[in-house]
């Protein structure tokens, strides 16, 4: 009779079993329901720890081939018909490409991939239009609102994943849209629809078939109220794309942004306009952020920020009025209150513009939020213009980000935000000193551009330095600490390189 050793009885226990979560793959030796690692609730599930190494070669689905064999032909980009969302993609959308299209309630997701449906079922192409939040007839009603009623476009209602496999194998569409994600449920594994475990089979399951039958699949899915991608983070791993859909409730205009993109840009913007009659692209969104006045107003000035690669002109607003409560108000409207802030510091101690016991009011035009730090400029100078009640050209930009010692530091993308301002229009453009490896000329089609160094430098060229005859004023505590020599004549700050400046005048 042999002995058993304690090796081999070591050898002979059970896999012991464990749980991991499926976010970020943290272990632990008993159920939680919550991941010590992320934080995710619900996200622990149970596994069995088994011996690594057991997998064995199997046979394979196709032979591996020398990458200059395969033939890319096939998956070559198609246009959607929708060209604002072909410019965020990339030019296209890609057969067997998985995109993920995510945005808060009400923003219009559902209309814009109906759009897509219809633009892409016009070109003789089978769509097939899955919708498991809203019945067949509640969709019907709204592709005759929009025109989106194609014979080639299939639409179906349905919130089980294995009905839905179904219709793909009978109409056997190029485009499949399903609508959405978090609403369709698998009877394969448990859990409600919705929960991490039905989102993730789900996902899976229409992304290997978009993969095996070459067809785009377009899916809707929900965010959170943190602004994230409802379900677990492996979704977004599985997708090609990754699409935020996004807009001010305040507004009709929508941007289209790629988070994630393995056949394009991840720095485009698509523009839309939502309307009753469904949803618009808009090429051109430039004129619903300035607003042209007849005569020029103090405490106006136009920037060129970048929506990723795209430039689009935003004008900026200030008001500044007497304080009429103990302490001064600042209050923002599409501008960084923080960032606003300091500008507003800068132009106290560096500049000598008194905001002091006042109130600054600053905004955008159209809903616009300036989050590109070249826009500190613009707001630095409207603000002073409205402190001083004097207006600049109409037909100027400002284009820089401003540092905590004055200086208006470099930005990317000069050359094409000034391009976009001669494209509509302006002439004169103050831009910083320090451009980068590529200077620009004195004149870029048809702009004349000034270098500035500082805020200071800027002001002064436009004629809103500190008056003759004006106490300057000490930041710290408010007293007038000197006084420049008066003159009652008007004030000379006209640049010696570009006669005419400052520019007050339209």
């Amino acid at each position: 009779m042999t002995r058993t050793t304690k090796a081999g009885a070591a050898k002979s226990k059970p896999a012991r079993s464990g749980y991991r979560c499926t976010e970020c793959g943290w272990i632990t030796p008993k159920w939680v329901g919550r991941c010590g690692e992320c934080q995710a609730w619900g996200t622990v599930d149970e596994i069995g720890v088994e011996p690594t190494g057991r997998t064995q070669p199997a046979a394979v689905s196709k032979p591996a081939q020398r990458i200059s064999e395969i033939d890319v032909e096939a998956s070559a980009s198609a246009p959607s018909g929708v060209a604002e969302l072909d410019r965020v993609l990339g030019g296209g959308v890609v057969p067997g490409a998985a995109l993920l299209l995510a945005g808060e309630p009400g923003v219009g997701k559902s209309t814009l991939l109906l759009e897509v449906a219809a633009r892409w079922s016009s070109a003789g192409r089978r769509t097939l239009y899955v919708s498991a939040e809203e019945s067949a007839a509640q969709v019907r009603l709204r592709a005759d609102r929009t025109s989106a009623v194609h014979d080639t476009l299939y639409l179906a209602a349905e919130t089980d994943l294995s009905a839905v496999l179904t219709h793909i194998d009978e109409v056997d569409p190029s485009l499949l849209i399903v609508d959405s994600v978090q609403t369709v449920g698998s009877t394969a594994v448990e859990g409600v629809p919705g929960g991490v475990t039905q989102v993730r089979e789900v996902a899976a399951t229409l992304v290997q078939i978009a993969k095996r039958r070459n067809i785009a699949t377009l899916i809707v899915g929900h965010v959170t109220k943190d602004g994230g991608i409802a379900g677990p983070r492996v979704l977004e791993h599985l997708v090609d794309v990754v699409l935020s859909f996004d807009g001010d409730r305040n507004s009709r205009l929508r941007f289209v942004r790629a988070v994630k993109n393995r056949f394009g840009p991840i720095d485009e913007v698509g523009c839309f306009d939502l309307s009753d009659d469904g949803i618009v692209e808009v090429p051109d969104p430039t004129g619903l952020f300035v607003s042209r006045h007849a005569t020029p107003v103090p405490g106006t000035c136009v920037t060129v920020p970048l929506e990723g690669r795209r430039p689009l002109l935003a004008e900026v607003q200030s008001l500044v009025v007497q304080t009429a409560a103990g302490a001064p108000r600042r209050t923002t409207s599409g501008v960084d209150s923080a960032r606003m802030a300091m500008i507003q510091a800068v132009l106290t101690k560096r500049c000598g513009v008194p905001l002091q016991g006042v109130d600054v009011y600053a905004a955008t035009v159209g809903g616009a939020r300036l989050i590109d730090p070249a826009a500190d400029l613009a707001v630095a100078i409207a603000i002073a213009s409205a402190a001083r009640e004097e207006a600049v050209a109409s037909d100027l930009v400002a284009i820089g980000e401003v540092g905590l010692a004055g200086e208006v530091r470099r930005v990317g993308g000069i050359h094409s935000r000034l391009r976009e301002a001669a494209r509509i229009g302006f002439r004169h453009a103050i831009v910083p000193a320090d451009v980068g490896p590529a200077p620009v000329s004195d004149a870029v089609d048809g702009i004349t551009v000034v270098p500035v160094g500082d805020v200071a430098a800027a002001l002064e060229l436009l004629g809103l330095g500190r008056r003759p005859g004006t106490p300057r004023t000490d930041a710290t505590n408010g007293r007038a600490v000197a006084a420049a020599p008066s003159s009652d004549g008007p004030r000379d700050t006209a640049s010696p390189a570009h006669p005419g400046w400052p520019l007050n005048w339209s």
